[in-house]
């Protein structure tokens, strides 16, 4: 397992400026991650950074709450992949859901995943706010939505992934869509766990580290 392939080097705090996004972007070639994960304004700015290497840009849409509008969300996945992202993050409407609008729910999903057609759509549905159903249903709905990533959390929330919920998705979308374990994770034994529990993409800010841990086991 080559971990660096499997992170999403992510940084989306607001006070990030274009010197933490250099750094980011640096980090990311150096170390062949998967992607760089930043906010919709750095989106140019980091497909240039990466532009000749392998290295993707991710954005996030309707980030962190999920609570805008469907029109908002498509627009801004729309803008983004004219401006060079590669792959989309939004943001589940975690009060519709609550509210058993699963209508609302579902094509809120399918409408951004319409407007980009091919680019792979991950959808957030931040675990620390649903029951144990309410995962399960958030889940099924990306799938009827054609979602191509569940992803468990924004690292926002008052808390992020859990070993719990990836099997619970994993268990709910068997092979039919990909999962993305985001929030909280900091080091390779608990990264190795989501791997081995089926996690296809990894959210960290903690990339550098991780990789770092991976090389010295291995040289052990």
């Amino acid at each position: 397992m080559k971990i660096n392939e499997y992170i999403d080097h992510t940084l989306l705090k607001p006070s990030a400026t274009q010197k933490d996004i250099k750094a980011l972007c640096s980090e990311a070639k150096k170390h062949r991650f998967y992607s760089v994960c930043v906010n919709g304004s750095f989106v140019p700015y980091a497909k240039q950074l990466v532009s000749k290497s392998n290295v993707k840009v991710c954005t996030v849409v309707g980030f962190p709450l999920g609570a805008c509008t469907t029109e908002t969300k498509v627009f801004e996945a729309k803008q983004a992949i004219e401006q060079g992202a590669d792959e989309i993050d939004m943001v589940m409407n975690i009060g519709m859901l609550k509210s058993e609008n699963y209508v609302s729910v579902y094509k809120d999903i399918r409408d951004v995943k319409l407007a980009i057609g091919k680019i792979p759509l991950k959808v957030i549905i931040e675990i620390c706010e649903l029951s144990k159903n309410e995962v399960v249903k958030a889940t099924q709905i990306c799938l009827d939505a054609k979602a191509d990533f569940v992803k468990t959390s924004t690292g926002f929330g008052k808390g992020g992934a859990t070993l719990t919920a990836v099997k619970m998705i994993k268990k709910t979308v068997r092979n039919q869509a990909k999962i993305k374990a985001s929030g909280g994770i900091k080091n390779l034994e608990i990264a190795s766990k989501y791997i081995d529990l089926g996690a296809d993409r990894i959210g960290t800010s903690s990339g550098v580290s991780i990789v770092q841990e991976s090389k010295a086991k291995v040289n052990v």
